[in-house]
C-alpha cells in the first residue's frame, strides 16, 4: 500500500485525516490502525509509523503489566503454598528423598509458568499444586489414640529397636520374641512402659502364634489390633548357591517366608476388623540380585510379592500393605563366629566329592568373610528403618514400598530399568575385588 493509497483511504474513513496528516498529527481510525500495522514499516505514511509505534508500546505496555501482575500474583500463591509444604513436611519422618520431590515438583510447576505460554504456564502450575496437596494430605500421620501393634523378632535389630520407639510415642506395643526369658526380652520389659507386652512366639511353631493370638485378644477386648509388623528373618552363610545345604534353604524359607505368612493368617481378623496396617520387613537383597545371598534373597524376594499381593487382596477390606526393604544396616542377623563354624561345618557336611573338588575348601572357608564385611560397612544407624516403619504405620495413605538405606532405592531402581549385561558387568568386577575364585577356574602355571 502506497503513500496516497494510506491518506486516501484515511481521507475516506475521517474526511479531516488528510488535514491532519498534513498538521503532523494522524487520530488514525481503529479499524485502519488494525489492517496497517501488520505492513512494513517503510510502506506506512511517515506520519502514521511514530503514532503506530506508540499504539503498539501502549498495548504492550498493558499486557506486560497483566502479566506482571499475573506471575507476581502466581509466586505469591506459590510462596504460600511452599511454606505450607516445608511446614507440613517436617512432621513426616524418615522422608527426606520425597520432601525433595515434593518441593521439585512444586517449584517446577513455577518454572513452567515462566517458561511457557500464560495460558500453559497456569494450567501445568495448577496440576502441580494440585498434585503437591494431595501428597502431602496423604502423608499426615494419624493420632496415636492407644492404637496397638504387633511386633515380631523383638529379641533383637529391627523389632528390638523398633518396639521401644514405638512404645515411646504412645503405642500398645505387642512384641514377639524367640525366647522370653532372654536378654532381649528382660531389657524390653525393664526400659519400656506397661503398654508393652513380651509374648513368646517362634514364628515357626504354630501352637506358640495361637497362644499369642489369644493373649493379645484377651488384652484387646474388643478393640482391634492397628498393625502387624513382620520383622523376624535370619541369614544363612553367604556362599555360592550350588554350596548352600538344601536344609538352609529351608531355614531360610520357614523364617523369613513362611512365617511371616502364618502369623499374617493368624491376626488377619483383628487387622480387618480395625482396617488397620500390614508391614513386611524385606530387604534390598529382594530386588537386587547378590551373589552368596542366594536362601535369603529367595527367602525376602517370596516375601516382597506376598506383601505386593496381600495389598490388592486386602485393600478391599481398608487393610493397607506396606513392605520396607532395608539397604545396608548393622543387625545381629551376621551372627558370630561360632555360627559361622558351625554353618561352614554344615556346608562342608553336605557337599559331594565333586562339587568340592571344583571349588576347593579355601573357597568355602573364605565364605565368611563376606560376614565380617556386612558388620564393616553396614550403617550402624537404623532411624532410617524406624521411621519409614512408623510411616508406613501411622500415615493416612502409606507407601506401598520403602527403601531406606544409602543408595538402596538407587540399587533397586538401576536394576529394574537397566540392561542385566550393563548390571552384571559391574557386580562381576565387584566379586573380583572382594573375593578369590574356585579351585578349578584358577589359572594353573
Amino acid at each position: 500500500m502506497t503513500h496516497q493509497e494510506i491518506c486516501a483511504c484515511m481521507s475516506v474513513l475521517n474526511p479531516r485525516s488528510f488535514e491532519v496528516c498534513r498538521c503532523c498529527f494522524l487520530p488514525l481510525p481503529s479499524r485502519l490502525s488494525v489492517h496497517i500495522t501488520g505492513l512494513p514499516p517503510d510502506s506506512l505514511c511517515p506520519l502514521a509509523s511514530p503514532v503506530l509505534s506508540t499504539q503498539r508500546c501502549s498495548t504492550s505496555l498493558r499486557m506486560s503489566t497483566f502479566f506482571s501482575e499475573t506471575v507476581w500474583l502466581c509466586l505469591a500463591v506459590t510462596v504460600v503454598l511452599g511454606g505450607l509444604a516445608l511446614g507440613n513436611l517436617r512432621k513426616i519422618p524418615g522422608q527426606m528423598r520425597r520432601k525433595v520431590v515434593c518441593l521439585a515438583g512444586l517449584w517446577g510447576g513455577a518454572y513452567l509458568l515462566f517458561s511457557l505460554s500464560l495460558s500453559w504456564g497456569l494450567i501445568l502450575f495448577f496440576l502441580s499444586c494440585v498434585l503437591t496437596y494431595t501428597y502431602l494430605s496423604g502423608q499426615e500421620l494419624l493420632p496415636v489414640d492407644q492404637k496397638a501393634v504387633l511386633i515380631t523378632g523383638g529379641d533383637s535389630g529391627f523389632g528390638h529397636a523398633l518396639s521401644k520407639y514405638l512404645d515411646e510415642l504412645g503405642f500398645t506395643v505387642f512384641v514377639g520374641v524367640l525366647d522370653e526369658k532372654g536378654s532381649g526380652a528382660e531389657e524390653l520389659r525393664r526400659t519400656c512402659s506397661k503398654r508393652l507386652s513380651v509374648l513368646q512366639m517362634d514364628i515357626t511353631d504354630q501352637q506358640q502364634i495361637k497362644d499369642a493370638h489369644s493373649k493379645v485378644v484377651e488384652k484387646l477386648q474388643d478393640r482391634g489390633l492397628w498393625a502387624v509388623v513382620n520383622n523376624a528373618g535370619i541369614i544363612c552363610l553367604p556362599a555360592d548357591g550350588e554350596l548352600i545345604p538344601m536344609t538352609d534353604y529351608k531355614k531360610c524359607m520357614a523364617v523369613n517366608f513362611f512365617g511371616a505368612v502364618e502369623v499374617t493368617k493368624a491376626f488377619l481378623p483383628l487387622l480387618r476388623k480395625s482396617k488397620g496396617r500390614l508391614v513386611n520387613i524385606s530387604s534390598m537383597a529382594a530386588g537386587v540380585p547378590m551373589e552368596k545371598l542366594a536362601a535369603y534373597s529367595s527367602s525376602k524376594a517370596a516375601l516382597t510379592m506376598f506383601s505386593a499381593v496381600m495389598r490388592q487382596e486386602l485393600s478391599k477390606w481398608g487393610v493397607k500393605v506396606s513392605v520396607i526393604q532395608p539397604g545396608g544396616f548393622r543387625t545381629n542377623i551376621a551372627g558370630t563366629s561360632e555360627m559361622w563354624s558351625k554353618l561352614e561345618k554344615n556346608i562342608l557336611d553336605h557337599l559331594s566329592s565333586d562339587v568340592e573338588e571344583d571349588y576347593g575348601k579355601d573357597y568355602i572357608l573364605q565364605q565368611r568373610n563376606y560376614l565380617k564385611l556386612i558388620n564393616i560397612k553396614t550403617n550402624t544407624d537404623i532411624s532410617p528403618v524406624l521411621q519409614d516403619i512408623r510411616h508406613a504405620v501411622s500415615a493416612k495413605s502409606p507407601f506401598a514400598f520403602y527403601a531406606p538405606g544409602a543408595l538402596a532405592y538407587c540399587l533397586l531402581f538401576f536394576v529394574s530399568f537397566s540392561p542385566t549385561g550393563i548390571f552384571d558387568y559391574f557386580s562381576k568386577k565387584l566379586c573380583e575385588v572382594r573375593g578369590s575364585m574356585p579351585r578349578a577356574l584358577i589359572k594353573q602355571p
